[in-house]
């Protein structure tokens, strides 16, 4: 276990330069002069190209590149273009924000998702399953940017419950929280559904619904834990997606996350920040994906036995 482990961490090496590569490629070439946006309209070409020189702009993409993943690797993620401090600071600092929004998104989607997927695998065809289904299909149509809005003249406007952005306590998670894990509670619930129909079907349900067992025990101890494979695999992806999707979320709630602060820095052609926040969420997705193969091995002896 240890040593596939290691190897996974490992792996996260090439990807983290594949991306970094690619996306500080595309920031190199795209329109826009972080110098002229620093000093602004009136500045002069001559402070123009002094800043330049100074950021080192005028090297050769590559040689950027390969100056920032020297740096990289002793853990400087560089200093923001705009704000003038360490990148480092300002991604974390807005980090826990993003984690908490994550985590109560993926709480929603997985509390509501599983027992819709259970119910409806064994009652498949009845009222309960078409509903959930239908459920299910609107989560995954509905944009996430229109389900907040709508969200927001609901219970904010019209009803005054809850506050309609920023961070104001817990009742202020709420309602991001409901947009972002749409899509992922939908998916969960199909997923959990199709698993379900697929192991109540075997043999051995089979057997132990002939010995005699009630019928709850038989979903929960026989068929459920078996199903639950896919379903983790799934909310490990969506977990992972999460923390690097919330872009749309975090902008029309304005909660102050890592994905509102990459879209500033996009906009600002602030390259060291982009690249900033990709390393953390590659870093992130990795090590939920991580977790989620290591969860296997307790729920399946079969799939630890592999890692020897």
């Amino acid at each position: 276990m240890y040593k596939y482990i290691i190897k996974r961490i490992l792996a996260l090496i090439p990807v983290l330069i594949g991306v970094t590569f690619i996306v500080f490629m595309i920031m190199s070439y795209s329109p826009g002069d972080p110098a002229r946006m620093l000093l602004g309209a009136g500045a002069t070409a001559e402070n123009i190209e002094a800043l330049r020189e100074e950021m080192g702009l005028n090297d050769p993409a590559i040689v950027q590149y390969g100056r920032y993943l020297l740096d990289l690797l002793h853990g400087d993620l560089g200093i923001s273009y705009v704000s003038g401090d360490t990148v480092a600071h300002e991604i974390f600092s807005r980090f826990p924000n993003t984690v908490a929004l994550a985590v109560g998104a993926i709480l929603f989607a997985t509390i509501v998702s599983i027992p819709i997927g259970i119910i409806s695998a064994t009652k498949q065809y009845s009222i309960f399953d078409n509903t959930g289904m239908v459920i299910a299909l609107l989560g995954v149509s509905m944009p996430s940017f229109w389900l907040g809005l709508m969200l927001i003249l609901l219970f904010s406007v019209y009803l005054g419950w809850l506050p309609s952005g920023g961070v104001s306590g817990f009742s202020s998670l709420i309602l991001p929280s409901i947009t972002l894990g749409a899509e992922s509670m939908a998916t969960i619930t199909r997923t959990t559904r199709s698993s379900m129909l697929e192991v109540i079907r075997q043999d051995y349900i089979r057997t132990a619904r002939s010995k005699g067992v009630p019928e709850r025990k038989v979903i929960t101890k026989h068929a459920l834990k078996n199903a639950l494979i896919p379903t983790i695999t799934v909310t490990g992806i969506e977990m992972g997606a999460l923390l690097g999707g919330a872009i749309l979320t975090e902008t029309v709630f304005s909660w102050p996350g890592v994905g509102r602060l990459l879209i500033d820095a996009i906009q600002n052609k602030n390259t060291p920040v982009v690249l900033g926040c990709l390393v953390v969420f590659s870093i992130c997705f990795g090590i939920v994906n991580l977790i989620v193969d290591i969860l296997y091995a307790y729920i399946d002896p079969r799939i630890k036995s592999q890692y020897k």
